[in-house]
């Protein structure tokens, strides 16, 4: 951003849409800027990634992986990706400013109280399930990477390690070794096949434990002393723990992943659910793209320049950026027709009809949605002409 500063006569506007302002935090591959829209107003945090750095550090399918996954997870207690950009050198990531800080601030201080600890485990919980439901494992789960807002909920944020279902090797399993090792499950330090749920849940465990600590339940000085503890599960409960706490966080820590308890299972716990999370819960009604569609069909579909059209968010294909060969597994459809956009949209309200979805569309837009909810909402299916 510096060399962008010196020269531009505006260092600080970005796309002509975003006003970039103070530095928020940064890391090896990434700085983090206040951003501000300066249609809306709204407060936004820019991550800045560099491209450059990125691929020196053979970290592009890493970034690749955090863009797929954050634009299929949207929930309450899921840091919110709104918007992507890029240009040669950077690639720009408009997220949910979350104004809070980290929970790992907070448990610095001391260990919470057990209501206020069951409150961020239930929406941690619920964030990772909803992941889960969406095929994506986050493996990087720690109070550094969940965040609270200004309401005092929490956000979980840094995708960068995450994995999809479609990463599974032919015994069903993960075998990528990653994770921060006080939070990393036995059979990853294994370096064994291992299930990307059950690895979520351990570090569920070992957060919930530190929330109701304030210390960590396998800890030594002696790095392969505390894996040989992790991989045979032992720690011991404070005894300031209550018996439901205890009999939950020990079926947390199961080191075995085939008896360790399930994520349906630890809703169902008595712990669980002494009190409701006082988080807004996900709309079952209509997904909310699909609710804030604009139907109008007089409306005209939007110019485009190239930079727009590379930054696109709904569809951005970031083989381009990076010039390789090898395209990432996509979540999405392109083609290339003759027809006419109607003739497109006729044919989508065809098959909609056909299984009985819902249609919204313009002249080049149209979404469908589904009338059943399934385990996290309708299915929705939209296409961009």
């Amino acid at each position: 951003m510096a060399d962008k500063a010196k020269n531009n006569k505006n260092p600080g506007l970005l796309h002509g849409k975003y006003e970039l302002g103070r530095i928020l935090g940064h890391g090896t591959f990434a700085k983090v800027y206040h951003a501000r829209n300066l249609q809306t107003g709204k407060s936004f945090a820019m991550k800045v990634v560099g491209k450059e750095k990125v691929i020196n550090a053979g970290m592009t399918e890493q970034i690749k992986r955090e863009i797929s996954v954050m634009k299929m997870v949207k929930h309450p207690n899921i840091v919110e990706l709104h918007e992507i950009m890029a240009t040669k050198t950077k690639i720009y990531f408009a997220m949910e400013l979350v104004r809070g800080g980290e929970l790992f601030s907070k448990v610095a201080k001391g260990r919470l109280d057990e209501d206020l600890a069951r409150l961020y485990f239930q929406q941690l919980v619920s964030a990772i399930d909803f992941c889960h439901s969406r095929g994506v494992y986050h493996r990087d789960l720690k109070p550094e990477n969940l965040l609270l807002d200004e309401d005092g909920n929490l956000k979980v944020a840094d995708f960068g390690l995450s994995a999809f279902s479609e990463h599974l090797k032919q015994d069903g399993l993960l075998h990528t070794s990653c994770g921060t090792p006080a939070y990393v499950a036995p059979e990853v330090i294994g370096k064994k096949g291992y299930d990307g749920a059950k690895v979520d849940i351990w570090s569920c465990g070992v957060i919930l434990y530190v929330l109701l600590a304030g210390f960590l339940p396998f800890q030594d000085d002696n790095l392969i002393a505390m894996y040989r503890k992790i991989y045979r599960g032992d720690f011991k409960c404070p005894p300031w723990f209550s018996s439901e706490a205890r009999r939950l966080i020990t079926k947390l820590l199961d080191p075995n992943p085939k008896s360790r308890i399930t994520i349906s299972k630890i809703m169902d716990s008595s712990w669980f659910k002494k009190s409701t999370p006082k988080v807004v819960k996900l709309k079952t009604k209509e997904d909310p793209e699909f609710e804030h569609f604009n139907g109008d069909k007089s409306s005209k579909p939007e110019t485009l320049n190239a930079f727009h059209i590379i930054s696109l968010s709904d569809g951005f294909d970031l083989s381009p950026l990076f010039e390789e060969k090898k395209r990432e597994e996509k979540q999405e459809l392109r083609f290339a027709t003759t027809r006419p956009a109607s003739s497109v949209i006729s044919r989508l309200e065809e098959v909609a009809k056909s299984v009985k979805f819902s249609v919204k569309k313009n002249e080049s837009r149209v979404r469908l949605q589904g009338q059943e909810c399934g385990r996290k909402g309708k299915l929705a299916v939209a296409a961009d002409i």
